[in-house]
């Protein structure tokens, strides 16, 4: 089976570009700290897989969102792309690279390529920096624009570029003078001056109100549209992801269990877990009162899977075989549209 988002082919025509991104069959192992009793018995150790064979490809222009809810894996998966987790496996190429593993020293020139903005800009940003500062300071590490002053238009167009303008009424400002959605710019503002063709977004607005939620998701797909950069963010909001996204990917326990286009995935959800994220999201016609599907049950120890699918434990329509029978990804009957996958055996 072809990998996940991967681009084909035409029959007699040239080959495809290679995707900015490629993941395949990743996997990230922690360990469970053992107590001393435990060592001195010789208790093996154990090992929580947060992520666990996951495979998808990112082109540029492109936005994937990565769905599911607390603990399954989606910023684990981030990190171990950013080098900050060491994978216990699989392959992470970048422009066709194989990054993943690569020491230090050979791993920070690709920094400039990947940059993060994470979740909470109440935390990301030092509050002794002013703004200038705060931008500033990525050029400085990867040694780029010479003196300060060769430095500034480059701090001043990556603001306006992150819908700060006029950048000058916020150069001297310190974080607590700016509101939530103008830290987030800030700290958006500090990924775009390095010039990266890939954006990873933990999470980019669920610290922020409501009202400007809108107008930074806005501009994250303006970015992939006008700079041509690759944008994956996490987020377990599927109504966000269906409006921003061009392709879905559901995690469940450190593995995709459902990917394909954000339209199929939402209007036609082939796995129970899916359809149970969609069913809690609030509808535009009050007069449509679809009944939640509340999913029961403890979600398994990552550290002690339980055999077959690990989603029967809290599945409504769990049969015998997904007790037993781990299913793999795949297209499903009810398919609609191409590239649209599930790991579900009644799929």
């Amino acid at each position: 089976m072809s990998e996940p988002g991967a681009a084909a082919a035409a029959p007699g025509g040239p080959a495809p570009l290679a995707p900015l991104l490629e993941v395949e069959d990743l996997r990230t192992d922690y360990p469970v700290r053992r107590g001393l009793t435990q060592v001195v018995t010789g208790k093996p150790k154990r090992w929580v897989h947060a992520v666990d064979g996951v495979s998808f490809s990112l082109a540029r222009g492109e936005m994937m969102a990565l769905v599911g809810e607390s603990g399954c894996g989606k910023t684990s998966t981030v990190q171990t792309i950013l080098g900050m987790v060491k994978p216990a496996g699989g392959a992470i190429r970048l422009n066709g690279t194989d990054i993943a593993g690569l020491p230090e020293r050979r791993m920070r020139p690709l920094r400039r390529t990947v940059q993060v903005i994470y979740q909470d800009p109440y935390e990301s940003l030092d509050p002794r920096f002013r703004v200038k500062e705060t931008v500033e300071e990525p050029m400085l590490v990867h040694d780029i624009g010479g003196s300060r002053s060769e430095r500034q238009p480059l701090i001043v167009r990556a603001l306006e570029q992150a819908g700060l303008t006029p950048a000058g009424i916020y150069l001297d400002r310190y974080p607590h003078e700016l509101s939530g959605g103008q830290r987030q710019r800030v700290a958006i503002a500090a990924s775009l001056v390095l010039g990266p063709q890939l954006l990873l977004a933990d999470e980019p607005v669920s610290m922020l109100d409501v009202s400007v939620r809108a107008g930074v998701l806005a501009l994250l797909d303006g970015l992939r549209r006008d700079a041509d950069m690759g944008i994956l963010m996490i987020t377990h909001d599927l109504s966000t992801a269906a409006h921003f996204a061009d392709r879905i990917a559901v995690m469940y326990l450190g593995r995709i269990v459902e990917h394909g286009s954000a339209s199929e995935v939402v209007r036609n959800p082939q796995h129970p877990y899916t359809k149970a994220l969609l069913s809690v999201v609030p509808k535009r016609d009050p007069r449509d009162r679809s009944v939640p599907q509340i999913l029961t049950g403890e979600t398994p120890d990552p550290a002690n899977m339980p055999p077959g699918c690990r989603f029967h434990p809290r599945c409504p329509v769990a049969v015998d075989r997904c007790r037993t029978e781990d299913p793999k990804l795949g297209v499903p009957a009810g398919a609609a549209a191409a590239g649209h996958l599930a790991a579900c055996h009644l799929a």
